[in-house]
C-alpha cells in the first residue's frame, strides 16, 4: 500500500535537507585543540550540604568589587555583553537582558552536583567607566552616567585556557550515567538552549574540563516560546511546564528541550535546528536519571533558595521557583 505523505511532513524534510549540513560536516572544527589530559565532565561533590550556593562556585572571596571600567564589547551569542575590569585589575564579562538572572540560579546549581561551572555572580546596579558613547548591542538597557542593571558578571582568570566546544552526541562520556545526569539536569532546570556552541573544553591543570557553558536559557519554558523575554527566567513558565514527557520500564523521557513553538516556522533553518535538540531530553536510562535527582536531593531548602536570591529574585519568586524545583528532584527520586 502506498502510504501518502502530508505537505508538512514533505516540506520537513525538503527544510532539512536545505538548511542543515550533512551528518558530520563539521565534526574536525569542533573537536577541542591543543587538549591533553584525561577528560572530566563530573566530579564527586562530597561537601554538597556544605556549599554556598549564594556565592557560588567562585565564594565570596572572588565576588566582583569595584570600581568598574569599560574595556571593549563582546558580540559572541545573541544577548549584550563586554568586558570590564575591577579594582583589583580582574577582568569579568558582563552580561545583560533576561539570560542575568537565570544563569547565575543554574550555575550554582549546576557546581553544587559536581558538574563544572563559571563563576557568576549578579550585580542589580552596576556603574561602569568609560563605556562607549553607543553599544552596538543593549545601549538600550544603558542608564544616563554608565549604569546598567540586572548585570551577570562572569570571572575571567589567567588560568582559563578554553581549547574548544564538545558536542552532545558526539563526545567522550557517551552512554555514561555522569553524562546522563548532565541531561537530566539540563531538564529539571529547564535549559532548552542546548547548541554544542554553548559546551567548552577548558585545558586546567593537564586536565580537558568539559562543562556546559551557557546556561542562561534556563528556568523559564521548555522550548523558545512567546513572548521571547518569558523563555528564560520567568517562574509562571516555569511552574506551567511539562516535566516528565514519557517513562516506560527502562527510561524517562523529559521534554526540554522542546521544539519551539509553531510562529517560529517562519525561519525553517532555526526550526528544524531546535527539533535535532529534542533528543537530549528523550530516553534516558531510569537509573541514571534518578541517580541525578538523589544528588540534587541532598541539597538543603536553604541552599536552593539562596541560589535564586543570588540572583536577585523576589521573595515570592524565590518560594515559587524553588517549590516547582522541589517538585522535579521528588520525581526523579520516585523514578
Amino acid at each position: 500500500m502506498r502510504v501518502r505523505k502530508s505537505p508538512f511532513t514533505v516540506s520537513l524534510a525538503l527544510w532539512s535537507a536545505l538548511v542543515l549540513p550533512a551528518p558530520g560536516a563539521a565534526r574536525e572544527k569542533r573537536q577541542p585543540a591543543e587538549a591533553h589530559g584525561p577528560a572530566i565532565l563530573w566530579t564527586n561533590p562530597s561537601d554538597i550540604r556544605s556549599r554556598d550556593l549564594f556565592d557560588g562556585p567562585g565564594g565570596s572571596g572572588h565576588a566582583p568589587r569595584g570600581p568598574f571600567t569599560f574595556v571593549k564589547e563582546d558580540m559572541d551569542g545573541t544577548n549584550p555583553k563586554f568586558v570590564v575590569t575591577d579594582r583589583d585589575g580582574t577582568k569579568w564579562k558582563v552580561k545583560l537582558g533576561n539570560e542575568a538572572r537565570p544563569e547565575t540560579v543554574a550555575s550554582r546549581i549546576v557546581w553544587a552536583v559536581g558538574y563544572r561551572a563559571n563563576a557568576d555572580y549578579f550585580v542589580a546596579e552596576l556603574h561602569v567607566s568609560g563605556l562607549p558613547a553607543r553599544l552596538r548591542r543593549g545601549q538600550n538597557l544603558v542608564e544616563a552616567g554608565g549604569t546598567v542593571r540586572n548585570a551577570r558578571l562572569k570571572r575571567e582568570t589567567e588560568g582559563d585556557r578554553k581549547v574548544g566546544t564538545w558536542r552532545w552526541r558526539h563526545d567522550a562520556f557517551t552512554g555514561t550515567r555522569e553524562l546522563n545526569g548532565l541531561r537530566t539536569l539540563m531538564a529539571v532546570l529547564n535549559n532548552w538552549d542546548l547548541k554544542d556552541e554553548n559546551n567548552a573544553v577548558y585545558q586546567e591543570d593537564g586536565r580537558r574540563i568539559y562543562m556546559v557553558s551557557d546556561l542562561g536559557a534556563s528556568f523559564g519554558c521548555a522550548g523558545r516560546c512567546w513572548p521571547r523575554e518569558r523563555s528564560k527566567g520567568d517562574v509562571g513558565k516555569y511552574s506551567r511546564s511539562v516535566f516528565i514527557r514519557r517513562v516506560t520500564h527502562d527510561t524517562v523521557s523529559f521534554q526540554t528541550p522542546a521544539r519551539p513553538r509553531f510562529l517560529y516556522m517562519v525561519n525553517p533553518k532555526e526550526y528544524v535546528r531546535r527539533i535535532r535538540l529534542e533528543w537530549i531530553g528523550r530516553d534516558i536510562p531510569r537509573a541514571d536519571a534518578r541517580w541525578m535527582g538523589r544528588w540534587l536531593a541532598r541539597l538543603s531548602a536553604q541552599q536552593v533558595h539562596d541560589a535564586f536570591r543570588a540572583a536577585g529574585y523576589s521573595q515570592p519568586e524565590i518560594e515559587r521557583f524553588s517549590a516547582v524545583f522541589e517538585r522535579r528532584v521528588a520525581s526523579l527520586t520516585d523514578l
